[in-house]
């Protein structure tokens, strides 16, 4: 070696280099050799680390960098890295992203293709590596699907699998075809296969809405009040076709077009597939046009009368339509007897052919009856009225009265009582006939009493105003013979004083030398013998009539001038016998008391006014 190194100075350098990298091939040599010959010997086992399949051919300096043996990583990274010491194959770009455990998936024997996939390593998503290019991805028959696997699968047990709706936004039927996944059931309605417009994948039922471009089947089918909600109860009577009034974007208002129907609304409105007549319609045939119009049904255009099929009546009744007015004539509801469509005014009706009868129809319902106030009668019309003039009345049959002639004759319905009538009651018959009315007649022949029983002044004459006060029994003093003047007076019936009627122009009064007097008659006479007087003095303690003298009223003592007038000749002493006879009082007399005591002598147990000597 030193040969090699010595020369010239140029040379010199030169060789030096040489010599330089030589030394170095030779060391390296010399440690190859030496490594050859330590791995021969080293158990390298005893590391924890055995070499294996293609470690085993690996120089100990691969690993070992810089001469350092202890504390050597045996993670596959520490080495298969870009970085480091070592820098052994490192994983390569497009390596799925793994953990750096690489013995998870690979062997020392043969690293590729990896002998299993460990997925727990794995740190990057199921679908960077199941791909289709790395890994083997979906199949082509695979449900429509993110690539998420771990939605649906796990790495322990891949299937089945547990899908995980979260991320699907389309084409649910992909899966839910009833062979890969559930699909519709057989009660579900009509409909394309487009489940997401109606479902969602968090709680598939019920629905969150109906998208009724998918729907494929007829309303009815669904809206059937089982299904889904059906035509309420007061819906109108239709068909199943809602789709005929109804649109999914608008459902009310319902709107179903008319414009090209001219005829046969029946076909529809029947009550069936469409509203028909109802309940309380006329009574018509079922040609709805040729009332109705498609643009506005209600109130009809016109009424043709052709097509009615009901009585005029039945239709004009004041409700459904125009009815009789409240003038019109009573009469029944067949308007048609008097009226036609054609021209309903003027109203007609032939009497030319009606001789009797008239009741019949002239009953207050079927035609005009006899009005409220008509006089009570039979029903004979005929015979009072005739169908040419009908009021006024040609005759008056009073055969077919059948009321009191008071009910009629009564001033206002037809002639009453004149005014200088005698008081009556209103039964004319009782003295008038129909017959003859003049000379009136009524029989007394058979009355003996209770006149007043007609004669009330109501029924017949009463008693006058000027008539004397008394009882009603007219028959104790008037004859039903001549009434006036009377045949006796029975005073017992006699309810007014004497003077009310004795008062010299009623009856005989008081004669001119009558004693005068405002007492009533009946104070000194009565009615069985006027004579003689019978007069007593009951507001005297004494009755002066009974004096020995024998006094009359004259006496000119008492009542002097023919009058009641009593003229005292003491007054201060009356009504007592002093009144009369205090200067005839002997004061001397030794049984007198003075005249102030004694005013009374007829108490005085001595004298009596009917004794002869005082």
């Amino acid at each position: 070696m030193s040969r090699l190194c010595k020369g010239t100075k140029h040379r010199r350098a030169s060789g030096q280099l040489e010599c330089g990298i030589a030394l170095s091939i030779f060391i390296l040599l010399l440690l190859l050799a030496m490594n050859v010959g330590a791995q021969e010997t080293f158990d390298h086992f005893s590391t924890g680390f055995p070499l294996d399949s293609a470690h085993t051919g690996v120089t100990c300096e691969r690993c070992h960098a810089g001469g350092v043996f202890e504390g050597t990583s045996p993670v596959c990274a520490s080495c298969h890295s870009s970085q480091g010491l070592v820098r052994s194959t490192a994983k390569p770009a497009n390596h799925v992203q793994t953990t750096e455990v690489c013995a998870d998936c690979h062997t020392t024997a043969t690293w590729n293709p990896i002998a299993f996939m460990d997925h727990t390593a794995v740190t990057g998503s199921c679908g960077s590596c199941h791909n289709g290019v790395i890994a083997t991805g979906k199949t082509p028959d695979h449900v429509p699907s993110s690539n998420t696997c771990d939605d649906c699968h796990q790495s322990s047990v891949w299937v089945p699998a547990r899908f995980d709706h979260a991320n699907v936004s389309g084409n649910c039927f992909g899966c839910h075809n009833g062979t890969d996944a559930t699909g519709k059931n057989p009660t579900h309605i009509n409909t394309t296969n487009v489940c997401e417009d109606c479902h969602n994948n968090t709680v598939w039922v019920p629905a969150d809405t109906v998208d009724h471009t998918q729907v494929t089947g007829t309303c009815g089918s669904c809206h059937n009040g089982t299904t889904a909600t059906g035509k309420h109860p007061i819906h109108i009577a239709s068909g199943n076709n809602c789709d005929d009034c109804h649109t999914t974007v608008a459902w009310i208002p319902a709107a179903f077009d008319h414009s090209g129907i001219a005829s046969n609304c029946i076909s529809c409105h029947n009550g069936t597939d469409a509203t028909g007549k109802n309940p309380t319609h006329i009574n018509t045939t079922n040609v709805c046009e040729d009332c109705h119009n498609n643009t506005v049904w209600v109130p009809a255009d016109t009424v043709d009368h052709t097509q009615v099929t009901g009585t005029c009546g039945s239709c004009h009744n004041g409700t459904t339509a125009t009815g009789k007015h409240p003038t019109h004539i009573a009469s029944g509801n067949n308007c048609d007897d008097c009226h036609t469509t054609v021209a309903w005014i003027p109203a007609n009706f032939d009497h030319a052919g009606i001789t009797s009868g008239c009741i019949s129809c002239h009953n207050g319902t079927d035609a005009t009856g006899k009005n409220p106030t008509h006089i009570n009668t039979t029903n004979v019309c005929e015979d009072c009225h005739n169908n040419t003039v009908w009021v006024p009345a040609d005759t008056v049959d009073h055969t077919q009265v059948t009321g009191t002639c008071g009910s009629c004759h009564n001033g206002t319905t037809a002639t009453g009582k004149h005014p200088t009538h005698i008081a009556s009651g209103n039964n004319c018959d009782d003295c008038h006939t129909t017959v003859a009315w003049i000379p009136a007649n009524f029989d007394h022949a058979g009355i003996t009493s209770g006149c007043v029983s007609c004669h009330n002044g109501t029924d017949a004459t009463g008693k006058n105003p000027t008539h004397v006060n008394t009882t009603n029994v007219c028959e104790d003093c008037h004859s039903k013979l001549t009434w006036i003047p009377v045949v006796t007076v029975d005073h017992s019936q006699v309810l007014g004083s004497c003077s009310s009627c004795h008062n010299g122009t009623d009856a005989t009064g008081k004669n001119l030398g009558h004693f005068v007097t405002p007492m009533e008659c009946n104070v000194c006479h009565d009615t069985t013998a006027w004579l003689p007087h019978t007069f007593q003095h009951s507001a005297l303690p004494y009755e002066p009539l009974d004096h020995r003298r024998n006094l009359n009223c004259n006496n000119s003592r008492c009542h002097q001038g023919n009058s009641q007038i009593v003229n005292w000749q003491s007054p201060q002493y009356l009504p007592n016998c002093a009144g009369c006879h205090a200067n005839d009082y002997k004061a001397s007399v030794d049984k007198h008391n003075g005249i102030n005591n004694d005013q009374n002598c007829a108490n005085s147990g001595c004298h009596r006014i009917s004794d002869n000597e005082w």
